[in-house]
């Protein structure tokens, strides 16, 4: 998807965006598109925009919640974070709107908040979408490439707080040019006390699991996107397919992403209570 096209459906988006509260913190969302809801949540560094971005086009044909999770971009917080606690902020996001379960995905960080959520939420998850997960689990723990990268943020978010938020610029170099400005201009928009709390969080290495066991726990159908760099080891992605009962290998070099969680999101099994917003919008518009 073009930086042009990212940039209209933000356009749109901010016709849709919502406020909701979770743990007495006021949190951000966008709500576009109409069908079966999909949550999807995007790495660190980044905001509803990068799912935009990402996956936008899933919302020309379903619902497409993408929140901004606590401690990035609009969802302002410099407090203590966890994996729980953001699998929570999910789960409140879905009471505010009145949904009984839904699809949650996410990228990089925003994976292991869905993967946390499905094992802490089950009856919330119709499916989940892992796209470059990171987290083997605290008996394997990060790779050094993996830690070297998280301290390099967790320095820069730091520096932040000191200096601006143009000491978050250099995290962005090896980005190619429009996604690189695109990014950078995202980041100075943000807030430095949360970017440095989310640095510090992802920086103390925390998993969103003890052991790949815990995997077979989910029952939900589990759609797998691996990554493809070292700070998104395809062997993490291996490591949970082989661990979920029900999971699907999606090649991360598809063109097609986005039709292809909207066709896993339309073949599940879906069952809501009548008074849920399985379709269309929620009474907040």
């Amino acid at each position: 998807m073009t930086t042009s096209t990212v940039e209209g459906l933000a356009q749109e988006a901010e016709r849709h965006g919502i406020w909701f509260e979770s743990d007495g913190v006021r949190l951000f969302a966008i709500d576009v598109g109409r069908g079966h809801p999909i949550v999807f949540l995007h790495g660190g560094l980044a905001d509803h925009r990068a799912t935009l971005f990402r996956v936008g086009e899933v919302a020309t044909s379903h619902r497409l919640l993408a929140p901004d999770l606590r401690g990035s971009g609009r969802s302002v917080y410099a407090g203590t974070l966890s994996w729980d606690r953001l699998a929570d902020d999910v789960d409140a996001l879905l009471a505010h709107l009145r949904i009984e379960r839904a699809v949650v995905g996410g990228t990089s960080m925003g994976s292991a908040v869905a993967l946390r959520f499905g094992l802490r939420h089950p009856r919330r998850t119709s499916g989940l979408v892992l796209m470059s997960p990171v987290y083997p689990g605290k008996d394997r723990g990060l790779t050094e490439a993996q830690r070297a990268a998280m301290r390099a943020m967790d320095e820069a978010g730091q520096r932040a707080l000191q200096q601006g938020l143009d000491a978050m610029r250099p995290l962005f170099e090896r980005l190619p040019p429009p996604i690189r400005d695109a990014a950078i201009e995202m980041m100075l928009g943000f807030d430095a006390g949360s970017v440095a709390t989310t640095t510090h969080f992802l920086a103390t290495n925390a998993q969103p699991i003890d052991t790949v066991s815990e995997l077979a726990l989910i029952d939900a159908p589990v759609m797998i996107v691996p990554g493809i760099d070292p700070e998104h080891p395809a062997e993490v992605a291996d490591l949970y397919a082989r661990h979920v009962r029900h999971a699907i290998v999606v090649d991360p070099t598809s063109a097609d992403l986005p039709e292809r969680i909207g066709r896993f999101c339309d073949g599940l099994d879906w069952h809501f209570a009548a008074s849920s917003c399985s379709c269309g919008r929620g009474a907040h518009h």
